[in-house]
């Protein structure tokens, strides 16, 4: 997809505006098309890194970054519904993991992943390292992407 703008920001280096819109589409994703009331946003997005493509200054994909002392962390993983089908996931999880890797390639990855979505995060070398799990009522496994 042409004419993406690629954002990785801490939160404090957020405009309210980008704030904003990176929380209303969140709870767009999991809260409303996904039907699963739960704290959406939370205290891990003081400390947060944010990957966002924009097209037109409008955000199309999204995910979360955190770091803990073992490994990476991975989530809040969003396409808008507007640009589902451009393959923009893929490119948003390779930008993620290779931000990530520039920052410390040794150290994990980790991801709570949706298990209808283990196909897609094996294609970047993530393993399932759980059993399935139901989480907010949504089915997910625990995935690694050891370091390098």
């Amino acid at each position: 997809m042409e004419n993406i703008e690629i954002l990785i920001k801490k939160t404090p280096e957020l405009t309210p505006e980008e704030l904003v819109q990176i929380m209303i589409e969140r709870v767009k994703v999991f809260v409303v098309e996904q039907n699963c009331p739960y704290q959406e946003i939370d205290e891990e997005d003081f400390n947060a890194e944010h990957v966002i493509l924009k097209k037109d200054n409008q955000i199309a994909a999204y995910a979360r970054l955190l770091k803990t002392e073992e490994d990476f962390r991975i989530g809040r993983v969003i396409v808008v519904k507007a640009y589902r089908k451009n393959k923009l996931g893929y490119q948003l999880m390779e930008i993620a993991i290779d931000a990530l890797r520039k920052k410390d390639a040794e150290k994990s990855i980790k991801i709570s992943a949706q298990e209808h979505l283990l196909k897609f995060y094996g294609s970047f070398g993530f393993k399932r390292i759980s059993e399935t799990y139901l989480e907010d009522n949504i089915p997910h496994v625990d995935m690694i992407l050891e370091g390098k």
